[in-house]
């Protein structure tokens, strides 16, 4: 992995959409089958007709990692919508959490479970810097459906939309905080808000604009602020849960206050740490993840990037430990992840770290070397591998670090090494990727 994947602020989807079908791969493919790997890979596929067998791979996890290979792919983001579908009517299911800002999550959750504000309207103004290819029609199409099928089953588990991401923190957070120190714990009130003035971006804020506003901050201001979030959580920790109060109100309070703190403390690394910044940025989006598990009892299908999912970083100089590590240790198998890997098409990506707007690049077939130019030759089109439990014919072929295509926020013609089977248990792979629908 390399800095395409990175955040802006560290620089320093989903209608239920149809897979290609079976048999779509070229004749060529289909006859490729004298290699022992790939014979034995084929006898191991799964292909993805009716999700059926992921499900089984998945078995009794709580969260499932769901990664992809490109941020901005049309067949990744309506794989992920059928995916968490089929989880909620098989499996329990109830939140789709996005690596998108805490705060961006409480607002599509409130328009999910209680139909509050226009999410268009939300999308627009949240998914803009790093988070620019999370507003497409896909994403506003899996929201959307979630908003109905709530509707339409009052009698079953509410579904949720959550963020766990640190990039932008809005107003939304702020407020959680503030209405419960007003209600429970009014002495704490005058203090809390001082040290929330000037930190509270307003209602109706941009979040792009906010967060390179952040950036062009000294380290000594980014610093100071994140000491004030930290002052107020601290506030809030110390003065305990109150007596007589509902208990889940005090955890809500406490969570919202840590996710304003996040936020801050991810700006107020200085450059020279990047690889800290990188680690303490999944670490909180493996915190949040796991927080929203213990404290509401429903699974997560969780949306992100394969070299967040990931168990191994392939780039580890920069990028020390993955999402997907951090719940491992916190979970154990009841975390399960999944990559995505495709052969060909075309993506969505900014063309540098100075651009604003994305463009639409081809990404010609996998050459001879590359992990997904084996996988393109099994005889499905579109197939899952459990990785965990592939034949021996295979498993040197996938301890084996190999160029993999990684594509984040910019567009690069640099793939990394990754061995698959030390990063997922699942991978994953798609024939033809085509560019995600940005609005």
């Amino acid at each position: 992995m390399n800095r395409r994947r990175l955040i802006s602020h560290t620089a320093a989807t989903l209608a239920a959409g149809t897979l290609l079908p079976l048999g779509a791969a070229s004749a060529e493919a289909a006859t490729k089958n004298s290699d022992p790997v790939v014979n034995s890979l084929q006898q191991h596929a799964v292909p993805l007709s009716d999700l059926d067998g992921v499900v089984r791979m998945v078995g009794d996890a709580r969260i499932v990692g769901l990664g992809e290979a490109s941020h901005s792919g049309h067949e990744f983001f309506t794989l992920k919508a059928r995916a968490f579908k089929k989880l909620v009517a098989t499996r329990g299911f109830t939140t789709f959490a996005l690596e998108a800002s805490w705060s961006t999550g409480l607002r599509l959750d409130n328009y999910v479970t209680h139909g509050v504000g226009d999410p268009e309207q939300i999308m627009r103004e949240e998914f803009q810097g790093q988070y620019v290819f999370w507003n497409t029609d896909e994403y506003l199409d899996l929201i959307r459906w979630m908003r109905r099928y709530n509707v339409s089953h009052p009698d079953r588990p509410t579904l949720h939309f959550v963020g766990n991401d640190l990039g932008y923190p809005g107003a939304e957070a702020f407020e959680q905080v503030t209405s419960y120190v007003t209600a429970h714990r009014p002495e704490l009130a005058g203090r809390i808000d001082a040290l929330y003035a000037g930190l509270r971006p307003p209602r109706g804020t941009q979040a792009g604009d906010w967060m390179g506003q952040q950036l062009g901050k000294d380290l000594a201001s980014r610093r100071a602020e994140a000491d004030r979030a930290e002052q107020a959580l601290d506030l809030l920790r110390g003065a305990g849960r109150p007596k007589g109060s509902r208990g889940r109100s005090y955890d809500w309070a406490v969570q919202n206050a840590t996710a304003v703190a996040q936020s801050f403390t991810g700006y107020a690394f200085p450059d020279e740490e990047f690889p800290e910044r990188m680690r303490y940025r999944d670490r909180v989006m493996a915190d949040n993840t796991a927080w929203w598990l213990a404290h509401t009892n429903g699974k997560i299908l969780l949306a992100s990037n394969n070299g967040h999912v990931a168990y191994a970083s392939d780039n580890p100089q920069e990028f020390p430990e993955p999402v997907g590590a951090f719940l491992h240790k916190q979970l154990g198998t009841k975390y399960v992840n999944i990559g995505l890997t495709f052969d060909r098409g075309t993506i969505n990506a900014l063309p540098d770290y100075t651009a604003q707007q994305p463009q639409t690049y081809t990404v010609d077939p996998a050459p001879a070397g590359y992990n997904e130019h084996t996988l393109d030759q099994v005889r499905h089109s579109d197939f899952a591998l459990d990785l965990r439990t592939a034949p021996a014919a295979a498993r040197s072929w996938l301890n084996t670090a190999r160029s993999t295509r990684s594509y984040g926020l910019y567009w690069s013609d640099k793939d990394p090494q990754t061995a698959l089977a030390h990063s997922y248990d699942v991978v994953i792979h798609l024939h033809r990727v085509e560019a995600a629908h940005l609005r």
